[in-house]
């Protein structure tokens, strides 16, 4: 293969590569929003007014929990915030995001879960746009409580800036996660936008504009919770 052929096998070769990248990532935006839809109509789903006092949104689908003698998770998911300074105006675009774990003891199978994670205060919602933060540790998290008619002003719920959430097997409920690592993803933005960006830059400069695969999860999310009711 001379020079001129191998340059255009390379060309194309990237070309095919970025987009199965940016299909990948629009693939796992628009889970992101069918589960999001879908747990807003369980009966007994997050409570409305924990929803109205959350700044962001993490959705996590089909995280990979696996356990041969060590335990462990590995998800791949979204985070929206309400857009302004204080996260009072509308959704904004999706930032990509990771979830990592580990925990230690005789466990084997292998199950899929969706997890749902709020974020309660500015500073969780900025803790995990520049850094990988350690839920439990670096900031505070519980598991979410859970029925209509719950409220945000109960304790656990006052003192956690993370709140989580999943559904296995059809079952949804609030879950720990303590102990777990969250990180915003900028490859994967990468390869959704299709350029360099950070998440920081995403949500708090509107560096980019909301691709068309995350209007599910931004119109469920605005419908269910279109104004932030928290104190801060």
């Amino acid at each position: 293969m001379d020079r001129a052929w191998l340059g255009v096998f390379l060309f194309v070769t990237m070309i095919s590569m970025a987009a199965f990248g940016q299909k990948k990532e629009q693939d796992r935006v628009e889970n992101a929003g069918k589960v999001m839809q879908e747990i807003v109509n369980i009966p007994d789903d997050i409570p409305q007014d924990v929803l109205d006092k959350a700044d962001c949104v993490v959705v996590l689908p089909s995280v990979l929990k696996f356990a041969i003698g060590i335990g462990g998770s590995y998800g791949r998911g979204v985070m929206t915030c309400r857009g302004g300074k204080n996260f009072t105006s509308p959704w904004g675009p999706p930032t990509m995001m990771a979830l990592e774990g580990g925990s230690f003891g005789l466990q084997l199978g292998g199950q899929a879960t969706d997890f749902v994670l709020l974020m309660m205060s500015p500073r969780s919602a900025e803790s995990v746009l520049v850094s990988k933060v350690k839920l439990g540790g670096d900031v505070s998290a519980a598991a979410g409580p859970v029925g209509r008619s719950a409220s945000a002003e109960t304790d656990v719920t006052l003192r956690a800036e993370i709140l989580s959430y999943s559904r296995a097997r059809g079952l949804f409920a609030g879950i720990s996660l303590a102990g777990s690592t969250l990180r915003a993803d900028n490859s994967a933005n990468k390869n959704l936008y299709g350029k360099d960006v950070s998440a920081e830059d995403i949500v708090f400069k509107h560096a980019v504009a909301a691709p068309a695969s995350a209007k599910l999860l931004i119109t469920t999310l605005q419908k269910k919770s279109p104004i932030n009711k928290s104190k801060h």
